[in-house]
């Protein structure tokens, strides 16, 4: 099968609240249909295509060349950039459903992203704590009880919602990773977690250091 199954849609990532009404998901998980309450993406001027399929994977990699990419509406750019960050640091605006990283000299690379769902959004500044390639999935215990259908324990892979590579938050449930469901980039279905295309996130994961800075905005 393509996909572990479409109801694991949002729940790739912990969070301790519990989830919202169904209305308030832009994209139902269960249904796949789409809600009415997305919101409005600034596009921000000087923006420059960068060549997304498989950049950054080697050719033993399961995303590599003879793959089929994933594909998103959102292309990654490189953009003018002003705020008062420094080069290396991730910049993640969950308003915009966009990640920013600071290449420095007024400039940055901009990917969108998925974020969490109403219930689910948090803001803070975090570090990479740790770095891993195709990761396995196990569900924390808080989602279990909310899901107990869920699966205990998932061998990495294409069919994993983390997708190609993972990058954890401090010490918290939190990653930015990859998906096995594209068409949620863009929108804010997770449940807490950024998520982004395996291209895109493979780009990343070779730029962002463990230590690296990242400051996720409401």
């Amino acid at each position: 099968m393509r996909r572990f199954a479409p109801a694991l849609i949002g729940f790739a990532c912990a969070a301790a609240a519990w989830a919202s009404p169904a209305l308030a998901y832009e994209i139902d998980p269960l249904t796949r249909q789409p809600l009415d309450n997305a919101l409005s993406v600034r596009v921000r001027p000087q923006a420059v295509a960068i060549p997304t399929a498989n950049a950054s994977l080697n050719t033993a990699d399961p995303l590599s060349a003879s793959a089929v990419p994933q594909m998103s509406a959102i292309a990654r750019e490189q953009v003018a950039y002003n705020g008062p960050y420094g080069a290396g640091t991730i910049v993640v605006s969950t308003v915009e459903r966009r990640l920013y990283y600071v290449l420095g000299g007024g400039q940055a690379l901009r990917y969108g992203v998925g974020v969490g769902r109403p219930g689910f959004t948090w803001g803070g500044v975090q570090t990479i704590t740790m770095k891993r390639e195709w990761p396995d999935w196990r569900p924390p215990a808080q989602m279990l009880r909310r899901r107990p259908d869920l699966p205990r324990y998932m061998k990495g892979g294409l069919e994993n919602p983390l997708g190609a590579r993972a990058m954890y938050l401090g010490g918290s449930i939190y990653r930015i990773h990859g998906s096995n469901e594209p068409e949620t980039i863009g929108t804010a279905v997770s449940s807490g977690c950024i998520r982004m295309t395996n291209e895109d996130v493979s780009d990343l994961y070779t730029r962002a250091k463990v230590g690296t800075k990242v400051i996720v905005q409401r």
